[in-house]
């Protein structure tokens, strides 16, 4: 009798028939079931698996969805990563979500059977959550928010040296605005600028002034800047709109961000547009968000570049669920009492240690993340690993990324959902059982 491991490899069709496999095919599609049995025949064929093990093998490859997106452990400490996603949604904005997916009303009057106003309904949260606004729209980021205003308000705009920002990736604040069309007046310096630098160069071509927040950097020293309430004062009377791009999305001030610009004080200090992200502190899902004047509003809205950025059906229950629901997970991770995280870090670290694994609880500092309160440390606590641990918990099967300090691996725990230690500890003793 032969023993020609290729005769032992089950059919691709007998494979994909099992009723397991047949159901995964239905959830995953049967192209990708197919390549994974593929790869498992490769390993029957090599003599490393048992024919009678194919399937149950070919189910532990499959992943959960059929996207290539994994879900991650955001160990970092930084809440608004943008690497992972920036701001994790809440239990209501993922319901709503699901909610949304489908055949939905979101330009529909159901009462009446004709076209309705899409988004009506996130609007008017977003309004109640911003009462200084008259009006808003929706587009799908801010840098998005900061072109449609620079496109339909057109003309020059007045805008200060050291407010020309580069933030993530190369992106650069006057190269998006130039794009557009729009001429930049550069007026003060890197790092001083004045009211008078600014009304002086107010002419007829004048579109706006506009105010964009450092965002994620400081500038210390011999500096000066002009608040939006002295400039909003400054131009009264000139007809020429004060547009601020305040960065983070924080709706009114926090205590624990204390110089970290919000929409509703930046308004009722008297910028006629306020401009900011969905998906940073505001804890939603990405979107670019300008409130304000009406009669501006409408004009950004009525512009036909709008219908290019608007967003989906699915951001807008996301956002109306995150406006309206409960505290979402950022806004959480910024209240997080720091003795809590110090007693959940020495629980995992004991709970570690009594399986072997070389864990200690140690005090950190997290950060807010996304461009938002760069200088500003949150005290947090972590787990101490060896440095070791890094890689390998990031390839895990529940990946978790941490960050190395002095040799040690770091996972802070502000980042981390309280509900997710048990697939914390989880993940890193599947690392120690495999001899990181």
């Amino acid at each position: 009798m032969s023993t020609d491991p290729r005769r032992q490899v089950p059919r691709t069709d007998t494979l994909l028939a099992d009723p397991a496999l047949a159901a995964a095919s239905a959830r995953l599609g049967r192209e990708l079931v197919k390549d994974a049995v593929r790869g498992v025949q490769q390993q029957v064929r090599q003599g490393s698996l048992a024919p009678d093990d194919a399937v149950a093998a070919v189910l532990a490859g499959l992943p959960g969805t059929a996207g290539s997106l994994r879900p991650v452990l955001n160990a970092t400490g930084v809440l608004v990563h943008t690497n992972l996603g920036r701001a994790p949604l809440s239990p209501a904005a993922v319901e709503a979500v699901v909610a949304a997916s489908g055949t939905t009303d979101v330009e529909l009057d159901l009462g009446s059977g004709r076209r309705g106003p899409r988004g009506e309904a996130a609007l008017a949260a977003l309004l109640a959550a911003v009462p200084a606004a008259e009006a808003a729209i929706v587009v799908n980021n801010c840098a998005a928010a900061l072109a449609l205003v620079a496109t339909a308000l057109g003309g020059e705009l007045v805008i200060a040296r050291g407010e020309l920002v580069e933030i993530g990736d190369g992106f650069r604040i006057p190269e998006l605005l130039e794009s557009t069309g729009a001429r930049l007046r550069e007026v003060g310096t890197t790092n001083r600028v004045a009211l008078e630098d600014y009304t002086r160069a107010l002419g007829p071509g004048t579109g706006a002034v506009l105010k964009v927040h450092p965002s994620n950097f400081v500038v210390r020293g011999f500096t000066r800047s002009v608040p939006v309430a002295s400039l909003a004062a400054g131009l009264e009377g000139t007809g020429v709109p004060l547009v601020a791009d305040v960065g983070s999305g924080l709706l009114r001030p926090h205590p624990v961000l204390p110089e970290e610009p919000d929409l509703q004080t930046t308004l009722a200090d008297g910028a006629d547009l306020v401009l900011a992200s969905g998906d940073k502190l505001l804890g939603g899902p990405q979107a670019g968000l300008v409130l304000g004047r009406a009669e501006l509003v409408q004009r950004l809205r009525r512009h036909p570049l709008y219908r290019a950025l608007r967003v989906d059906k699915t951001t807008l229950a996301a956002l109306e669920a995150t406006l309206r629901g409960p505290l979402p997970p950022v806004q959480e991770m910024l209240a997080a009492d720091v003795a809590g995280l110090r007693r959940r870090a020495e629980a995992l670290a004991a709970r570690l240690a009594g399986a072997g694994v070389d864990a200690r609880a140690v005090d950190s500092a997290a950060r807010v993340g996304g461009g938002g309160a760069p200088e500003h440390p949150l005290p947090s606590a972590a787990v101490s690993l060896p440095g070791s641990f890094a890689a390998p918990l990031r390839r895990g099967a529940c990946p978790v990324v941490g960050h190395v300090e002095d040799g040690r691996t770091l996972l802070d725990l502000r980042s981390v959902p309280p509900s997710a230690d048990g697939d914390l500890a989880a993940a890193v003793l599947a690392v120690a059982g495999r001899g990181a």
